[in-house]
């Protein structure tokens, strides 16, 4: 019995410090600036550093983040939609109440769809000269 806790702490103790070293060793390794990816990234102009600070890298920036809140505000609205109606237990005040929020969550979502298009179309044109 004793030498099988000796095997597993002297198995345990190995694993260990082999995959602490294996963990440093992969923490160091930076395949874009061994490979020469990064240099060719800043020569061509796509560093993301770059991106971020030019007018149309923010506006794509605010209308992702606007359009994933928008995105949450939709699928809160259909499950609110969803559970007025299953406890609606036949009320037709409530049932009507639930079609109109689903109907309007969903006519926001077209909105929305559509001003996502328009802008992104605007700004691709805007940012490369054609579509």
């Amino acid at each position: 019995m004793m030498s099988l806790v000796k095997k597993s702490i002297s198995l345990i103790s190995s694993l260990s410090v082999f995959l602490s070293f294996t963990q440093a060793r992969a923490q160091t390794y930076n395949f874009a600036s061994s490979s020469g990816l990064s240099t060719t990234a800043d020569v061509a102009g796509y560093t993301e550093k770059l991106k971020s600070l030019q007018p149309e890298g923010l506006a794509q920036q605010i209308i992702a983040q606007v359009l994933a809140w928008l995105g949450v505000a939709f699928l809160g609205l259909i499950i609110y939609g969803g559970v007025v109606w299953m406890t609606a237990q036949g009320n037709d005040q409530k049932v009507e109440k639930a079609k109109d929020i689903i109907i309007a969550a969903i006519s926001g979502l077209v909105v929305v769809s559509l001003a996502y298009a328009i802008s992104f179309f605007v700004i691709n044109y805007f940012t490369t000269g054609s579509l």
